[in-house]
């Protein structure tokens, strides 16, 4: 849909993860492979002293700053970065929570898109990351592999003949791949169907979790699936793994809105979509949750044809600049947390081009 509500602040990049573009893009919001690797001569992260950890970041930021990478990346050292806009980094999937937390000397690689992101000095030495908009497991992949390769020439890589890539974590040792897909499932959670969707992906060694990774909770109805497993299990064994598993998910989220959408079920779901869309046009105080709430329903209307006027990008807009990071810098100062309720119900208006 184009035109109408919802276009404003068109020059607003949210990143590759929230494009919404690519294959199943109306389920299957992003795919991110994840290579976990450490260096020889150096102990793993969390065991390194502050000077051992200065040396490994000088290291390893000085390789890439290099170029004739296949993707040309600029290293942002994050020692001067201040919380808030690390938190930023964070809300944009760029770095994890716990990198954002360190104290230790570190960084992050990201190239012009952001569909490229390589931690430094995390839980392992190197941590990268590739994104691509869509049910796009391959093409991840891919591309991981491509720069993988070309840092292994530069990079004394830690492998065992026997184990694979070691790593800080034995659960990452082997391949070191995490092949996610993060998926918007509101018609298994409205169904209350969420659960055995979980436990059926956890039964086939898939972890399933929040919108932020490990330790987060699903807010918005966003889930990530990933494999658990990555000893034992070559790459192409681990996409195919995910990419079923994945496969199946949409399919039954599909199945689920049919029937949301048909008989009796299909006042109930009108009047949650327009519910939803009444909080965001009304609302005056809107908490994080509340919002993510909110949008996931207004995407759900629109996906399904069900409320007009507005557009997916604005939406897409809309649920990274409600987040504590983005809203406070969009807005230039530093909020508490009543402050940040009432200034995100205002912005959210803005940015959907809803009814004062």
């Amino acid at each position: 849909m184009s035109g109408g509500r919802g276009d404003k602040n068109s020059e607003f990049r949210p990143g590759t993860w929230l494009q919404g573009t690519g294959p199943e893009c109306d389920i299957a919001i992003c795919t991110r492979a994840r290579l976990a690797r450490n260096l020889q001569g150096f102990r793993f992260s969390p065991c390194l002293e502050p000077d051992e950890s200065r040396r490994l970041y000088d290291f390893v930021s000085g390789r890439l700053r290099q170029g004739g990478l296949p993707e040309q990346l600029n290293v942002l050292d994050l020692e001067p970065v201040d919380e808030l806009e690390r938190s930023v980094l964070v809300e944009r999937h760029l770095i994890s929570r716990e990198l954002a937390a360190s104290k230790r000397p570190s960084g992050v690689a990201v190239d012009a898109d952001e569909s490229i992101a390589v931690m430094i000095n995390e839980e392992d030495h190197l941590r990268m990351q590739v994104f691509a908009s869509g049910l796009q497991t391959e093409a991840a992949w891919k591309r991981a592999e491509r720069l993988d390769d070309a840092l292994m020439q530069r990079l004394p890589m830690a492998c065992s003949e026997e184990f694979g890539f070691l790593t800080s974590c034995p659960t990452n040792t082997g391949t070191g791949l995490r092949l996610s897909v993060m998926l918007h499932l509101p018609g298994l959670v409205w169904s209350e169907e969420i659960d055995k969707a979980t436990n059926t992906a956890q039964k086939i060694h898939l972890a399933v979790r929040g919108l932020y990774g490990e330790g987060s909770r699903a807010l918005g109805d966003f889930y990530q699936v990933s494999n658990q497993q990555t000893l034992g299990r070559d790459e192409m064994q681990i996409q195919g793994d995910v990419l079923l598993a994945v496969g199946r998910v949409v399919q039954w989220e599909r199945e689920v809105r049919g029937a949301l959408l048909r008989g009796s079920a299909r006042v109930r779901t009108l009047d949650r979509v327009h519910r939803a869309l009444g909080i965001l046009e009304r609302a005056q105080i809107l908490t994080s949750e509340e919002a993510l709430g909110s949008l996931s329903a207004l995407r759900f209307g629109i996906e399904e044809d069900l409320i007009e006027g507005f557009t997916i990008a604005a939406v897409n807009r809309a649920l990274l600049l409600s987040q504590p990071g983005h809203l406070q810098r969009h807005t230039r100062e530093l909020l508490n947390p009543e402050e940040r309720d009432q200034r995100r119900a205002q912005l959210l208006r803005e940015v959907l081009g809803c009814a004062p």
